[in-house]
């Protein structure tokens, strides 16, 4: 007498093969849905537009002689700015932006100690590849910069000619 199909090994493990491979799928789709990566901005034609306007204010930059170096240490973060042609050190809007991960991007808002150094800590440790940029509180112009952390060279940023 001949078992019944359901109880003969082939036919289980025949039909394992893509139930195994369909378990993967649905692990691969339920990680990846869970960390997203944001390489596309949603809004790129507006971004696109804005683009324009931050070469000429880069440009500003170039004309005004301003330089800029930032130091990182874990998540403190100490800003050297020559100002150049300016009449005073102003308060600065300094933003990180992470190139993969949105939502370790952040803004902070300093002002100069004395010697033209600003001083502040970041939210958490920064890792990983940054770009930085330096703006007055009004926006007339920008400095800015990549970086890979962790390093302990100094970051320099810079308007639309690099140095």
């Amino acid at each position: 007498m001949q078992k019944p199909w359901y109880k003969q090994f082939w036919p289980w493990f025949v039909i394992a093969i893509p139930a195994t491979s369909v378990i993967y799928s649905l692990t691969a789709v339920y990680i990846f849905s869970q960390n997203q990566v944001d390489l596309v901005a949603e809004n790129y034609y507006k971004e696109g537009k804005a683009i324009n306007v931050d070469l000429s204010r880069l440009r500003v930059s170039d004309a005004l002689k301003l330089k800029a170096s930032v130091n990182v240490d874990e998540n403190s973060i100490v800003l050297n700015f020559d100002k150049g042609d300016l009449a005073t050190y102003p308060n600065l809007r300094v933003t990180f932006t992470h190139r993969t991960l949105a939502n370790n991007d952040f803004t902070q808002m300093v002002s100069a100690d004395l010697k033209g150094t600003y001083r502040f800590n970041a939210p958490e440790p920064l890792l990983g590849p940054w770009f930085v940029e330096l703006e007055p509180f009004d926006g007339d112009w920008m400095l800015q910069g990549r970086v890979n952390l962790p390093t302990s060279d100094p970051i320099s940023l810079y308007g639309q000619v690099k140095e």
